[in-house]
């Protein structure tokens, strides 16, 4: 038998309250894309825009997940609700997350003020779930002051995070060829922090000293944000604090200098652009065998008219 779906405004404020299963279940309408989503985005939104998100990317192998655990234990040791999102590569099988949160962070695992949810990229080009722009509103609006968002790190995930995030931390770590692999991705141009993990490794001031290198190649106008190189080893919370504080200086600069404004219209401009392309998409794939689209290619191909003037024909119709 079918669970029952709560009404969404009693859902919504269970979530404000700290119900991690309302929350839980509101991500869940989401990614499933019900017909509830809709009436869950408007009733979200007059509690959204309080929450720093903050994208978490690198190679495979730099500690990502090791990483936002350690970021996770040091937010609550202030007193801050945090929110994880891990998008992780999807099963060809069930198109679900492979990794599970169940076998991520299990020191949180019993923490009312954290919510760790996986979710599954599910073959988006870019590495990030397409839901995820409205995954991160339900945290936002259900009160987490900080959204760590964790991403595949392989790709062009490593650049589409900065397009999501408030503040893009990239990791790296010694041995790994990842001064290479920044300049091949662009990561120097979404970077906001840069950390080097593994800091007790050999190669640690060879991986440092190349990536101050590249950073000073890169054009930034007069009094933009100068990236910080922070030196962690995750596993053992060392350094961890210098990044929290990395993360909070951003903030107070990106407030003073209306940047954070500025990147969360440009956020809700991207996404309000997807949705309006995925409808406008949904509406064309109906036209295949429709009589008026029929009509206009008989014009074009009688030379009666050209395709771009049926196309606007076609659009204005519609």
């Amino acid at each position: 038998m079918p669970r029952r779906t709560p009404p969404v405004g009693e859902l919504v404020e269970r979530a404000r309250e700290g119900d991690s299963r309302a929350v839980a279940r509101l991500i869940s309408l989401v990614e499933d894309e019900s017909p509830l989503l809709r009436e869950v985005m408007a009733a979200l939104a007059p509690h959204a825009g309080h929450a720093h998100i903050v994208g978490i990317t690198g190679s495979p192998g730099v500690g990502k997940s090791t990483s936002t655990s350690a970021l996770v234990s040091a937010y609550r040791e202030t007193g801050k609700r945090v929110g994880v999102l891990a998008v992780d590569p999807s099963s060809p099988f069930s198109g679900g997350a492979l990794l599970g949160d169940r076998v991520r962070m299990q020191d949180h695992a019993t923490d009312r003020g954290v919510f760790i949810r996986s979710m599954a990229s599910r073959g988006h080009l870019g590495g990030l779930s397409w839901s995820t722009p409205q995954a991160l509103r339900v945290l936002d609006a259900a009160g987490f002051d900080v959204v760590l968002v964790e991403t595949v790190g392989v790709g062009q995930s490593e650049v589409e995070i900065a397009g999501m995030a408030d503040t893009t931390l990239v990791l790296l770590a010694p041995g790994m060829g990842d001064g290479i692999q920044a300049a091949k991705a662009g990561i120097l141009e979404v970077g906001d922090i840069y950390v080097v993990n593994k800091a007790d490794r050999d190669g640690v001031q060879s991986v440092t000293r190349d990536l101050r290198a590249m950073l000073a190649l890169a054009e930034r106008s007069e009094g933009a944000w100068t990236p910080p190189i922070l030196k962690t080893v995750a596993s053992r919370n060392e350094g961890v604090d210098e990044v929290v504080q990395a993360i909070e200086d951003r903030l107070v600069w990106m407030r003073g200098n209306g940047v954070l404004t500025e990147r969360r219209q440009s956020r809700a401009r991207d996404e309000i652009e997807a949705i309006a392309t995925t409808a406008l998409r949904a509406r064309f794939a109906h036209l295949h065998g429709d009589a008026r689209l029929d009509v206009l290619a008989a014009k074009v191909a009688d030379g009666g008219t050209d395709p771009y003037s049926a196309a606007d024909e076609l659009i204005a119709a519609l």
